[in-house]
């Protein structure tokens, strides 16, 4: 009598256990998608989010060397194109306080891989340390016919 009874009162404990670690794992699951969208940052060109927050993750659609108060693109040289996407993306993380230390991968598109050394240095002068993982891709043609693209996933802490 005694051992069904440990029994029944340690299958107890243990379908306790288990709703606890279902429940946190429908939590997890059904974490709330925040859509990211100021004036401060440029507006987007399509049917997309600028970014999209989903948990711990914030996932930040291509940025183009667009000036957030005009809506012109910047046709400039390579590297001045590389800056104004990193500043558009600095002001969009700024928006849920999060900085450049927290993007832990980019996605880069050049038009022309010929850019990727001026490119380089103007990246360079913005992610300076803890570098998060990169791709770098030569794509034929972008939207607005610019000649790079960055797209960035950042941890939030």
């Amino acid at each position: 009598m005694d051992t069904a009874r440990c029994f029944f009162e340690e299958k107890s404990k243990i379908n306790v256990i288990i709703k606890k670690i279902l429940n946190k794992r429908k939590e997890n699951i059904m974490e709330k998608k925040i859509i990211i969208n100021s004036e401060k940052i440029p507006a987007a060109i399509g049917p997309y989010s600028p970014a999209v927050k989903v948990g711990k993750l914030m996932f930040i659609s291509g940025q183009l060397p667009v000036e957030p108060e005009s809506g012109n693109l910047v046709k400039e040289d390579i590297q001045k194109q590389t800056r104004q996407i990193l500043e558009n993306l600095t002001t969009l993380l700024d928006l849920y306080s999060l900085a450049l230390k927290n993007v832990v991968k980019t996605t880069v598109f050049l038009k022309n891989m010929n850019n990727f050394s001026d490119f380089n240095k103007a990246y360079a002068e913005y992610f300076t340390e803890e570098f998060p993982a990169r791709s770098c891709i030569e794509v034929a043609r972008l939207p607005k016919d610019a000649e790079i693209e960055i797209e960035a996933i950042a941890i939030c802490d």
